[in-house]
């Protein structure tokens, strides 16, 4: 059965060296994976984190953080090989650190906005093939994934859908790469969310479960035992991973539009989270 994890952002943001001391209580809980978001690569020492994880029995995947100086499609030289420079070192520090993956919407900056005619989509689209194609040789090397992560359209204006995603993958051509999929982006951009999940299928890396207003999987309107089933449909064998945000970064808060709390703390939403995704993933197999 998939192994469940949990995104670091409802531990601490930002996550750093001071913030390992909460991973033994999240393998308390009952997790089997943690999701490191890095802000800073130089927040946290990597061996130091996975000698952490692993003396409390956890696995490790690496999110990055793609500000508007990480931005791998921008038209700005200079924010390209600024964006290329961080996703590498994503992959370093997850090596490093004993993680199977870097994830995240490594394709652009989070919060680009304004229309993108045809040619400007083209040009921006070539630059993130261009450049995730040197990241997938260096993942090639270290024995790494890289998993794309579309967003809704509130949050970038170059990749919101599977299909779009796969179009990415097929442009950067290299089996390193593959998708990272969320159902709250998938809530807001996909017609049919079964449906966008089978459209995935072999290219699916990642999996995060979120509810439609970003809190505890199970508390909104997300048809779940869909998504589990489909989950099984296509064969995925990853973890699922929990995520939500806090809602005591202001930075955060402004960036993601989180104007009040989604659940009544992070540590029920965990728990709970935990519970609610593990009896989906029970029932999902036990209906075969």
């Amino acid at each position: 059965m998939n192994a469940v994890g949990l995104s670091s952002f409802v531990l601490a943001t930002p996550f750093t060296d001071r913030s390992l001391a909460l991973l033994p209580g999240v393998r308390d809980v009952g997790y089997d994976l943690v999701e490191i978001s890095l802000a800073e690569l130089e927040s946290v020492n990597p061996r130091q984190l996975g000698r952490v994880a692993s003396d409390c029995g956890l696995r490790l995947r690496i999110a990055g953080d793609f500000g508007t100086d990480r931005d791998i499609s921008s038209a700005d030289a200079m924010r390209r090989a600024g964006g290329l420079d961080y996703l590498l070192g994503c992959l370093d520090f997850a090596a490093e650190a004993g993680a199977d993956m870097v994830t995240g919407p490594m394709y652009s900056a989070v919060g680009s906005r304004g229309f993108l005619d045809q040619a400007a989509r083209s040009r921006a689209l070539g630059w993130a093939a261009e450049n995730l194609a040197v990241a997938a040789e260096r993942a090639d090397r270290l024995d790494l994934r890289l998993a794309i992560e579309p967003l809704n359209r509130f949050e970038s204006n170059l990749i919101n859908t599977v299909d779009q995603g796969l179009a990415l993958c097929a442009a950067v051509g290299s089996r390193r790469v593959g998708l990272s999929l969320d159902t709250f982006h998938l809530n807001i951009e996909e017609k049919d969310l079964v449906g966008a999940i089978v459209t995935a299928g072999p290219q699916l890396l990642s999996f995060q479960a979120s509810e439609n207003d970003r809190g505890t999987p199970g508390s909104g309107h997300i048809a779940w035992p869909s998504i589990f089933a489909a989950l099984r449909t296509v064969e995925y064998d990853g973890p699922v991973i929990v995520e939500s945000f806090r809602s005591d970064d202001i930075e955060l808060v402004n960036a993601l539009s989180l104007w009040r709390p989604v659940a009544d703390s992070m540590d029920r939403l965990a728990r709970d989270g935990l519970d609610f995704v593990r009896e989906q993933l029970r029932l999902s197999h036990g209906a075969t």
